[in-house]
């Protein structure tokens, strides 16, 4: 099973890299999708196939594009409350963070069957934000709450019983601001023995300890990163989303995740809002949340691609 992580973590930058190179040399990928009219998407996750999901924060509903032509599907449902970060497996399983429900959830990506439902945080005091795979399982923020939750991921790649998960306090550098987005994107070192978190409203990256909860503010020299929101780390460049900001900061880490380099930003004019980013081959892709916009049933929604920089 840590094999298997390990493998869905590299995909997302690697092994989709090696999948277009060898198999879709010739294939064009769109750089814009539309999404559904009031969709209102946040989170955005692609496995090893040219598919996109993407989760929406008004209902938790989630959709499936073809990145090649752009067509998709209502793959899930929503249960009312919303779907914000979302990473997918190697077993074809999307984990869902469910914010002010303060639970997550694991869709099936093949049915949209949903496999499994976590509480994780007690409402109102709670906003599941962000996931990521490690060799151990899945590891959750919080945004209003100090905590990491972590679902640990059985030898044999079953999904643990609702009981099995682990609420790590958040102690250290780190020091929550109440109504405010705290602890938001998150991903793994480049060495893979500790977590980063992004903290929002304070611009700053934090190494967390996964078996102690300890944070460690992360050295960015005289940089700070206003508006961060999602992660992705691709070997040991972090591309950091800043959403109301319309950019995409490129940093360059040690392997621990102990210090890094703003080396610069990429922006788009097609930005409106990204919140989040994944990467297939040599793009990123962004979903536009508009949050600058007010949200209708009509409303258009749509996430665009970038080249992945160098």
């Amino acid at each position: 099973m840590r094999r298997v992580l390990v493998l869905s973590a590299a995909l997302a930058c690697l092994g989709a890299t090696t999948l277009v190179s060898t198999d879709r040399t010739a294939t064009q990928f769109l750089t814009t999708i539309g999404l559904p009219a009031g969709f209102q998407p946040e989170g955005i996750a692609i496995g090893s196939r040219p598919v996109a999901y993407f989760g929406s924060r008004a209902d938790g509903s989630v959709y499936r594009a073809d990145l090649v032509t752009g067509r998709g599907d209502m793959l899930s449902p929503g249960p009312g409350t919303p779907a914000l970060g979302m990473r997918v497996d190697h077993h074809d399983r999307l984990f869902v963070a469910g914010g002010t429900g303060g639970d997550a959830r694991v869709v099936d990506t093949r049915t949209g069957a949903v496999q499994a439902i976590y509480r994780l945080g007690t409402p109102p005091d709670t906003f599941v934000n962000d996931v990521v795979l490690t060799p151990t399982g899945a590891w959750f923020t919080d945004s209003r709450t100090p905590v990491l939750y972590h679902l640990p991921i059985g030898a044999n790649a079953a999904l643990p019983p609702p009981t099995a998960v682990v609420r790590r306090p958040l102690t250290g550098d780190i020091r929550y601001q109440p109504g405010a987005i705290n602890a938001n994107g998150i991903v793994r070192t480049p060495d893979g023995a500790g977590l980063i978190v992004m903290q929002s409203v304070t611009g700053r990256l934090f190494r967390v300890d996964p078996a102690t909860g300890a944070t460690r503010r992360i050295d960015l020299g005289a940089e700070s990163l206003p508006d961060g929101d999602g992660l992705l780390l691709c070997g040991s460049t972090l591309f950091v989303v800043q959403n109301r900001s319309n950019a995409i900061a490129v940093v360059a880490l040690d392997p621990a995740g102990t210090r890094g380099t703003v080396e610069r930003r990429v922006t788009d004019p097609r930005f409106d809002v990204p919140t989040t980013v994944a990467a297939f081959g040599e793009h990123l892709y962004l979903p536009n949340a508009r949050y600058t916009t007010p949200p209708t049933s009509s409303t258009l929604y749509s996430s665009v691609a970038v080249d992945r920089p160098r």
